[in-house]
């Protein structure tokens, strides 16, 4: 089994946990005299045996990314942190340009009036290449996924 299609089996996994705590937060409590739709009682029985499936699918996907090289001087955990890094450097970037873009109107010459204290074209022009860098490396780690095989445990 390749890589990548056991990231699809978690995601399934992770889907279907959260399909059954919506499921049992509708049936935990019901009015007096009426029956709940499902059994809770089995939904937390299905509930523990998905989350027993995904936790052998989150083992092997780890210990795949550690021992599987993504090039030759990083592996493929390092390459999805260092994705996660751009990502979240991008993400406060472009939270930072909306805060900073913000057009503020006064009424009055009372009022304070505020000023951006970064340049906005620079700022853009770094959350782009962020997001360049990103797309071009979460492309590779996607490529690497559908070459590699699972590791068992």
């Amino acid at each position: 089994m390749r890589l990548a299609e056991a990231l699809v089996m978690r995601a399934d996994c992770q889907r279907k946990v959260a399909q059954i705590k919506q499921r049992l937060v509708r049936v935990i409590k019901v009015q007096e005299g009426d029956n709940p739709s499902e059994s809770p009682t089995e939904l937390m029985v299905e509930l523990t045996r998905t989350l027993d499936h995904l936790v052998v699918w989150v083992k092997k996907i780890n210990k795949t990314n550690a021992l599987s090289p993504f090039d030759a001087s990083i592996s493929l955990a390092e390459a999805l942190a260092e994705r996660d890094r751009i990502m979240q450097h991008r993400n406060i970037l472009n939270e930072l340009l909306g805060e900073a873009s913000i057009k503020q109107d006064r009424y009055s010459r009372q009022e304070v009036k505020y000023y951006t204290t970064i340049e906005i074209a620079d700022l853009q022009k770094e959350v782009d290449e962020l997001s360049r860098k990103y797309r071009e490396l979460d492309f590779k780690i996607q490529e690497k996924n559908w070459s590699t095989d699972l590791l068992d445990n």
